[in-house]
């Protein structure tokens, strides 16, 4: 059943409804000023940000479009505490309303603060700000290049100081703005336009001192990739010694200031001359004592008898070689004569066993003529062996005629000589 209507009144349809709410409040609230606390902060591949922007009693969604958000000085975070400026839309599908956000601004650090913190943070996790990357200064250089204001008192100065230091030097001036739009991109494009250049051995980039906002452009990240990606060591010269800038933590090496930087860069002449002329005396010195201690040395070896004298001990060896050998030729008579001596008496003592002396005495030696063996037993022959007997005088050849034992006499006339 259907409900009564009273007469007269208008049924809306739900997106009549909402285009009446969002004509009321694009009227109402056509731009709003509103602070609170960012919450759920993402950015869309479209370049949209969307937020929530809340407070201890309420919050409301909130939108970024792209062309603003590229106009946005800081990243949006959660947990931010901003002042945002915008106008409130109804986004018809859901039925939800939301802040279109044309401005933010950060509530007690600025925005530029704010962006400059979260550019170094963003710099210092791809690794510009190491330490181990940075390249070391040529000890003698033979041209320098300045990126900086040619109207400023900073080229005078350094232009002054380097060739007073070392008046050798080349140097070359690369004109650039350094403060007000355009000035970052003008200094980036100068250090990458002396890259392409060999014979630039050490870049200083900076300018003389001025408040925080004058030094923004070597705070920016062209700046900061320009210094990063040179092949030649730069040094940072911004004149400013509170506050370290961008370009100060990305070059190799920072100076306080641009005076500071031409004598970080060019060697002292004077300096170097004095020192030259200590480290000469100092050799001159160390010669002429070296020389003394080499001269008294000498003149103690003069004095010594091996050269006053110096035959002296070859004579003295030459006496004991006569020595020895006189030593030597009597040691070998000695020897000589022990064996001469042993000779003769090995001789004498041959000739007291020799069988000759035996036979002086009057005894034989008898051998069978057939074998030389000699007979020492009367069966070793038989009746007709013939036999060689030796005697002192000679030798008798005679023939067994009979064989007698030590037993048997023997018979007048029978017995064999």
């Amino acid at each position: 059943m259907t409900p009564a209507v009273p007469q007269g009144v208008k049924i809306l349809s739900v997106g009549e409804l909402t285009r009446q709410i969002k004509g009321l409040l694009d009227d109402a609230f056509e731009s709003v000023w509103v602070s609170g606390e960012l919450s759920g902060c993402k950015r869309a591949a479209s370049g949209h940000i969307y937020l929530t922007l809340k407070d201890n009693e309420a919050q409301v969604r909130g939108c970024i479009w792209r062309g603003s958000a590229l106009r946005l000085r800081f990243e949006p975070r959660d947990g931010m505490e901003v002042i945002a400026r915008g106008r409130l839309d109804v986004y018809a599908p859901r039925g939800d309303y939301s802040l279109v956000i044309e401005e933010l601004h950060a509530k007690g650090l600025g925005a530029l603060e704010i962006a400059l913190q979260q550019r170094k943070e963003k710099l210092f996790r791809m690794g510009y700000f190491d330490p181990q990357r940075k390249k070391p200064l040529p000890r003698f250089p033979n041209c320098v290049a300045l990126v900086t204001s040619p109207t400023g008192a900073a080229v005078r100065d350094m232009l002054e100081i380097l060739l007073r230091r070392w008046p050798a030097l080349h140097v070359w001036v690369c004109p650039v703005r350094v403060q007000g739009d355009g000035a970052a991109e003008e200094i980036a494009a100068a250090v990458d336009l002396l890259n392409q250049l060999s014979t630039v051995d050490v870049l200083i980039v900076g300018r003389g001192g001025g408040g925080t906002p004058d030094l923004a452009a070597f705070n920016e990240e062209c700046v900061a990739h320009a210094i990063f990606r040179s092949r030649i060591p730069v040094v940072s010269a911004v004149g400013h010694e509170i506050d370290l800038t961008i370009a100060d933590r990305v070059a190799d090496r920072r100076a306080l200031t641009p005076s500071e930087a031409a004598e970080i860069v060019a060697p002292d002449r004077d300096e170097l001359l004095q020192r030259l002329h200590d480290l000469r005396s100092r050799l001159r010195n160390r010669i002429t004592t070296q020389v003394g201690g080499a001269r008294e040395r000498l003149g103690d070896l003069v004095g010594r008898r091996v050269f006053r004298l110096p035959l002296e001990g070859l004579r003295e060896r030459e006496q004991r070689l006569d020595d020895l050998a006189q030593r030597l030729k009597r040691a070998k008579l000695q020897n000589l004569q022990r064996l001469r001596e042993r000779v003769q008496a090995q001789a004498a003592r041959l000739e007291s066993l020799s069988p000759l002396n035996v036979l002086a005495r009057g005894y034989s030696l008898t051998r069978r003529l057939a074998d030389n063996a000699v007979v020492r037993d009367p069966r070793q022959v038989q009746p007709g062996d013939m036999l060689v007997t030796r005697v002192q005088q000679g030798t008798l050849l005679s023939r067994v005629e009979r064989v007698i034992d030590a037993v048997t006499p023997p018979v007048a006339g029978k017995e064999s000589t």
